[in-house]
Formats: structure tokens, C-alpha cells, sequence
């Protein structure tokens, strides 16, 4: 028996696509919203000394348009206030309010576990041991917090937070404190009956206690909370000329880098290789920068035209109608993958002459109605808001209801997608929305 193995060599041309480290950067710049992209750009400024990042910490103009005194004091009116932090807040108070004794001590340690929303985290009994304080100590000293601002700060749930707030205000319903006191499960599981047979008094003074905790805060210190989220910068603008929506894209969106010539001239003048290896580099990553940002900018504001143009209606009608779009119709109009469009409109803001909007609102999935015209799913949402809003509140809607009476307006959807829509507008169940005053 003879064993023979062969070898041959053939030639085999593939194409792949070789997700580089610099290609990966490009597609998490687009992803970037505004802020985050200040960052990214401020943080290769800072690795790279051949890039010179023009001053971007106010609006100038648009790219196609100047900017006006108005448009930069209306940014200007949008950064945040940024006060001190609840912690600071509540140090202040007991330094100005509390004498230096081992209860002060105690104090400043237990606010140490009071978390941004103004809850204590921690055990008092275990609080005690680790600080070697009574459990009488403990409690003495959580009462000092609980008596300082906001109401309701230090409260170890979320009962105890509203009764902080409701001892304080002398507005209060006479029977709010009781009934959070002894009742609050069968408050919240909408128990009314068993509470006004026990107190005595009709359900409409249950409705009235109940509206009262409706106005406070189950989060007292989430004032005190970062407000890094709320200056949003809108990476495109629209304005109406000649009763047609035109697009413009925001420079102060777009950081601006330029190159250190004369830096890059200088250095490079000393002969040394590895020097002129380090500038070559770093004058690649500048290009690769520079590229980037024009490509983000420039995909940005395509799939804002192209989102402006399917949404003429939005920006020229009162109501604000909106058609059904997905990401796959933007995708293959301007001929690029849904993947980037996703990424270009998630976090990306349009500005216009009645507010700022995320450009994904500007998406939404159609269902046909019964005449086989297609309306968006926040069309109906905002039908079914309406029909809500304007029924008995003693004998509201059921989810049933609701969808017999967007089928008569032929709009056929399940009751189990009515619960659904419902939901996810934050609106409760017909039981949780009855009233009785």
C-alpha cells in the first residue's frame, strides 16, 4: 500500500473588511452626541500637539447662515445654574444649625450614606457600632437630618419620606398624615373603601389625601442631581423660507481643529528621526480627525434633510402631524447602511422656531387604519392620550373600550396593544385612574 499526499498551492482573491481601530473610532464619532464629542475632540487636542482646537464654549453662527444676538443669549439662557451638590447642601446646614458635640459627629456620618436622591443607605443599628454611638445616639441624629432641606431628606423609604413632607406643610389634609402612617399599602393598592370605613369619612376625602401625595416628591434630593444632561446643543436647525422647511447644520456642534504648521515646521527642523516619526504620526491623526468630523457633520446633516423632506408636514402644519418612517427608508435614499442612520439620528438634536427635537421622534412605525391609510403608532398614542383625557374619570375607559373606540374611528389595534401604548405613556390602568369627588 502506498501513501501519497499531495500539495498544491492556488491563489484565491477575497474581499473582507478590516474593522481597524481607526475605522471603529469613526463609527463611534458619529454615535457621539454633542457633548460627548467635545470631550472626544478636547481629549485628542490634549494627546496630539499638533492639533489646535478653536475656542467652542459659545455659539458663533451657522454654517450657513450668522448667528444673531438673540440665538446666543438664548444659548447662553440654557446653561444650567450648577448650585452645590445635596452633600454640600446639607453640610452647610448643620455647621450653621448644630453645635459641635459627639451628636454633630454622629450627624456628619450618617450623611456620609444619604444617597443623590436624599435616602439613608445604611442600617442605624449598624451605623451605631461602626461609630460606637447608642442606638438612642442614632436615632437622635437621624432626626436632625430629617429636619433639614429638603423635606423629606434621610427618610428610609418611601412612606417616610412623603410623612416628612406632609408634617411640614401646613396645607396638608387633616387625615394625609394617618393615612400615610397606617395606610399607605392600601392607598397605593387603591384600597380606598377599607381606609373610609376605618376613618369614618367619605372616599372623596380619600381622593383628596390621595391628590395631595400626588404633589410631592418621592425624590427630594434629585434636585441637588447633576445637570449635565441639560444643555442640549442641536446639531441642525430649521427654518422656514419661502414656506418651505430648510435645513441648516449648528457649528457649535461642530468642534473646530486646525493644524499647528508652525509648531510641526519647528520640530521637524531638528534632524532627529524619531522625532519626525513622532510628527508624521500625530499629523496622520490630525488628517484622520479632520476627515472624521467632516464625515460626521456631513452624514448628520443628509439624514436631517432627508428626515426634514419626509416630514414637511411637522414643520408647516399647527398639529405637528407626523408620517410613518423607518430607518430603512432614510437608509436607502441616501444609499448608506440603517446602522449609520441609527447612529446619526440617537442623541442628534433639530432645533426649531417651536422647540428642540431628537431626530429619531421623527421615526415611527405604521399601522394601517381600515380605509388603508397608515398612521404612525404615535399618532394613536396620542389619540388614545386624548380619549383618556376627556373621559368620566368616575367611570373611566378600559383598555376594551379604548380599542372599540379607535376601531370606530377605524383604527383596529388589540387590547393588548392598547395596554401597551398605554403603558409606555405612563398613563395607569382604568381601576387606578377612577375617582370620587
Amino acid at each position: 500500500m502506498k501513501f501519497q499526499q499531495q500539495f498544491s498551492q492556488q491563489q484565491k482573491q477575497t474581499q473582507k473588511l478590516a474593522m481597524t481601530q481607526k475605522l471603529q473610532q469613526s463609527i463611534q464619532v458619529l454615535q457621539f452626541s454633542s457633548d460627548e464629542l467635545l470631550a472626544f475632540v478636547d481629549n485628542q487636542a490634549l494627546e496630539n500637539p499638533l492639533i489646535d482646537l478653536t475656542d467652542h464654549e459659545y455659539p458663533t453662527s451657522y454654517t450657513q447662515g450668522s448667528g444673531t444676538p438673540e440665538q446666543f443669549n438664548e444659548y447662553l439662557n440654557q446653561i444650567p445654574n450648577r448650585g452645590s451638590s445635596l452633600f454640600e447642601y446639607l453640610i452647610d446646614q448643620i455647621h450653621l444649625n448644630y453645635r459641635d458635640t459627639f451628636l454633630r459627629t454622629v450627624v456628619l456620618f450618617l450623611v456620609e450614606y444619604i444617597d443623590l436622591n436624599g435616602f439613608l443607605t445604611i442600617d442605624l443599628v449598624k451605623a451605631g457600632q461602626m461609630i460606637g454611638a447608642s442606638e438612642i445616639q442614632m436615632l437622635d441624629a437621624l432626626t436632625l437630618i430629617q429636619q433639614l432641606d429638603p423635606a423629606g431628606v434621610g427618610a428610609r423609604d418611601l412612606r417616610e419620606c412623603l410623612m416628612l413632607q406632609t408634617e411640614r406643610d401646613d396645607a396638608a389634609p387633616e387625615l394625609a398624615y394617618i393615612v400615610l402612617e397606617e395606610w399607605f399599602t392600601e392607598l397605593a393598592e387603591r384600597k380606598w373603601d377599607k381606609i373610609a370605613k376605618n376613618l369614618a369619612v367619605s372616599l372623596s376625602e380619600i381622593q383628596k389625601v390621595f391628590d395631595y401625595i400626588q404633589t410631592l416628591t418621592p425624590t427630594p434630593g434629585a434636585a441637588f442631581g447633576s445637570t449635565d444632561g441639560l444643555y442640549i446643543i442641536p446639531d441642525l436647525r430649521v427654518t422656514i423660507t419661502e414656506g418651505q422647511p430648510v435645513v441648516t447644520s449648528n457649528r457649535r456642534a461642530m468642534p473646530e481643529v486646525r493644524f499647528q504648521q508652525h509648531y510641526f515646521d519647528q520640530l521637524k527642523q531638528s534632524g532627529d528621526a524619531e522625532v519626525k516619526k513622532y510628527l508624521d504620526n500625530k499629523a496622520q491623526e490630525f488628517a484622520w480627525l479632520k476627515k472624521t468630523l467632516q464625515q460626521r457633520g456631513d452624514t448628520i446633516y443628509r439624514v436631517g434633510e432627508a428626515i426634514v423632506h419626509h416630514q414637511q408636514a411637522f414643520f408647516l402644519k399647527a398639529d405637528r402631524p407626523l408620517k410613518p418612517l423607518i430607518l430603512k427608508e432614510i437608509a436607502d435614499e441616501l444609499g448608506i447602511h440603517e446602522s449609520t442612520v441609527s447612529r446619526a439620528v440617537n442623541g442628534k438634536y433639530l432645533e426649531t422656531e417651536f422647540g428642540v427635537f431628537e431626530l429619531k421622534s421623527f421615526f415611527g412605525q405604521k399601522v394601517s387604519t381600515q380605509s388603508g391609510e397608515d398612521v404612525t403608532t404615535e399618532a394613536i398614542k396620542r389619540r388614545l392620550a386624548a380619549l383618556i383625557n376627556e373621559e368620566n374619570k368616575q367611570k373611566p375607559l378600559s383598555d376594551q373600550k379604548l380599542a372599540d373606540l379607535l376601531k370606530a374611528e377605524e383604527v383596529e389595534i388589540s387590547r393588548r396593544t392598547v395596554a401597551k401604548y398605554r403603558e409606555a405613556l405612563n398613563i395607569p390602568g382604568s381601576s387606578k385612574r377612577k375617582r370620587f369627588d
